[in-house]
């Protein structure tokens, strides 16, 4: 049976309704109380219409001093409770005084004075007000309280945007460097068609960079078809030296994933694995579910690392160790001062502790990245960017 979707509404989301709520519910509560008080103590049915005016009149009483009360509520504390101590009395004492007289008026031929029914009815109206007092000091410091996290949530999350979004600028940098540098080579070349085959895949890859957020998540086969749009451009560059292999699971392709996360990873492999090497070099992209965690393998049949040389190291590498000589998808970060740390900061920064990154030599040679993050599917993805027909985006290259 299908369940139409509800939206929860926050109690206190719209403060004036949840004002009046409450105002309705505590004194009619209140005014419930005063009668079966009353007529468990044997008094007439009559008498509830003292009830019922004792009850307008403290209502209305509550109302002017929520007006005082939300004057107060954020001056100094001496100032705020000074105040509110002298307003309280004073209205307690017009509450009694109210009630006094109306029940003086019902019982004319009672013996009891007026002072002594002002006494009588005075410490009942200050636990009345008393308490809408304190509920009301108490409600709106948490309110208070609750948008002040709100606002902390809120900026924390605005930064940590801001910094996804930092992570992911520096790497666009290095890939236009790259890509307008082949292309300005291919024009002084007179190969213009060439050169306009690479700015059409360009404008498709960077269309799809400025349509989505730098925050924003994107499925696995979404990113793999911009990777390939990305990998259509570099084998314009390196024609069969580029070779590369698509291992995507169908259990994955709805899973989410920040958005170009493997392009680094890709984009150092061929700097560091095919570019060096005469033969080229296969980079090898592969996801899986391994239990509750999307994992994503990238890998190359580069050189590798270099005997002796600790994985973990590479990623507190900063730009000044550019002289290192380390071959493979772990020299990216050492050359460029982002690559590896920068994919590392960015699963920090979405995902916290709940995610895994590591960095290793092939045992048949070469490098490997193996990502790990929650696995989290988005129903009915939308197509990815692209030209290529829908059966072949995800084939083997």
């Amino acid at each position: 049976m299908a369940v139409l979707p509800l939206t929860p509404t926050p109690f206190f989301g719209n403060k004036n309704r949840a004002f009046w709520r409450l105002q309705f519910l505590g004194w009619g509560g209140a005014m419930l109380l005063r009668a079966l008080s009353s007529i468990a103590n044997a008094q007439p049915w009559s008498f509830l219409i003292i009830v019922l005016i004792a009850t307008i009149t403290g209502f209305s009483i509550s109302l002017i001093l929520s007006v005082i009360y939300r004057a107060l509520i954020n001056r100094r504390p001496l100032i705020t409770w000074g105040v509110t101590a002298v307003v309280l009395a004073i209205a307690v004492g017009l509450y009694a005084f109210i009630d006094s007289w109306v029940i003086s008026l019902y019982r004319t031929n009672s013996d009891a004075g007026f002072a002594q029914l002002f006494l009588g009815v005075f410490y009942l109206d200050l636990t009345l007000l008393g308490a809408w007092s304190a509920l009301y000091y108490a409600i709106n410091f948490y309110i208070q309280v609750e948008e002040q996290n709100d606002q902390l949530m809120r900026l924390e999350n605005q930064a940590t945007s801001a910094q996804l979004a930092m992570l992911r600028y520096q790497l666009n940098p290095h890939f236009l460097f790259n890509t307008l540098n082949s292309i300005s080579t291919l024009v002084l070349l007179k190969q213009t068609e060439p050169a306009n085959a690479m700015l059409s895949r360009l404008s498709s890859f960077l269309r799809y960079t400025l349509v989505n957020e730098p925050t924003a998540r994107v499925t696995v086969a979404q990113e793999v078809e911009t990777l390939k749009l990305y990998l259509d451009i570099e084998r314009m560059r390196f024609e069969e030296r580029l070779r590369t292999e698509f291992r995507i699971d169908e259990d994955t392709k709805a899973a989410l994933m920040p958005s170009l996360l493997l392009q680094p990873l890709v984009e150092n492999a061929i700097k560091y694995a095919v570019g060096p090497l005469e033969y080229g070099a296969e980079i090898t992209i592969a996801t899986q579910l391994v239990g509750s965690m999307l994992r994503v393998t990238v890998s190359d049949t580069g050189p590798g690392l270099p005997a002796g040389t600790d994985p973990t190291k590479l990623i507190g590498v900063t730009s000044d160790s550019s002289e290192t000589t380390v071959s493979g998808l772990g020299s990216g970060h050492v050359s460029t001062g982002v690559g590896l740390a920068n994919i590392r900061d960015r699963l920090a920064q979405a995902y916290g502790e709940n995610q895994r990154f590591e960095i290793a030599n092939r045992p048949e040679g070469g490098f490997m990245v193996t990502l790990e993050l929650p696995f989290e599917a988005r129903e009915q993805a939308p197509v990815a960017v692209g030209t290529r027909p829908a059966s072949a985006r995800l084939a083997v290259n």
